[in-house]
């Protein structure tokens, strides 16, 4: 009976990893998360999601993602392994927690998977972060992370977070709103996009030297 419900569920992970290789998701499972969390609160909530492929993000905010959340996204398999390496040292040292998590795994968590830090939701984060790398291009994976990224309350994807944000369509981003829509992503809900901090603009200053230290849109134009 074990053997043949871990087979179900193998076979099931891997039917819906294939599957949305080739259709864009309805909804992600943060956004189940946050309509539940909200529902909790007092006050109306209203989400929206829209997708757009690769060739309708402009090159500049993949680059900014590239730049501010895994410079090392195309010569990985889904873990940076150095950097972990470094957050698990730095972590060791200090108070305060530094994460290590590369643009596969936080695609894997937001699109299929529940809150929580366990050794059993990090299993599985890191089974469906092996199924990404395997059955996914790099590109789709960008493109999904981009597509299902929180960039505020009730602000799910790049093209929403674009004319929300900047009254544009995501493919007319130019690098200094795509570095600030990057700047936002680790805390989408304390880091606003709207009205940004001195902090948020110091994080746009910097992921725009590191755009142009990484390569600048040839990068992206080499990603397969």
């Amino acid at each position: 009976m074990l053997l043949e419900c871990v087979l179900a569920v193998v076979l099931l992970s891997l039917a819906l990893v294939l599957t949305l290789r080739f259709a864009a998701p309805p909804f992600s499972a943060l956004m189940i998360e946050r309509r539940i969390g909200f529902g909790r609160s007092p006050g109306p909530y209203s989400a929206h999601y829209d997708w757009v492929p690769f060739d309708r993000i402009a090159p500049v905010m993949v680059l900014a993602v590239l730049a501010s959340e895994d410079q090392n996204f195309l010569r990985h398999h889904g873990f940076d392994w150095p950097a972990i390496q470094r957050a698990v040292d730095y972590n060791e040292r200090g108070d305060r927690v530094r994460g290590a998590s590369t643009l596969t795994q936080q695609t894997a968590k937001n699109l299929f998977l529940w809150p929580g830090r366990d050794w059993f939701r990090k299993g599985t984060e890191a089974y469906m972060t092996v199924l990404l790398e395997t059955f996914w291009t790099k590109r789709h994976i960008v493109e999904t992370y981009l597509n299902i990224a929180e960039f505020g309350d009730g602000i799910f994807g790049i093209e929403c977070a674009s004319q929300r944000y900047f009254h544009k369509p995501a493919v007319r981003l130019s690098a200094d709103e795509a570095a600030l829509l990057a700047a936002v992503l680790p805390d989408p809900h304390r880091l606003k996009v709207s009205a940004p901090s001195a902090y948020v603009r110091e994080r746009q200053q910097k992921i725009l030297l590191q755009m142009k230290l990484i390569g600048g849109t040839s990068l992206v134009k080499a990603i397969p």
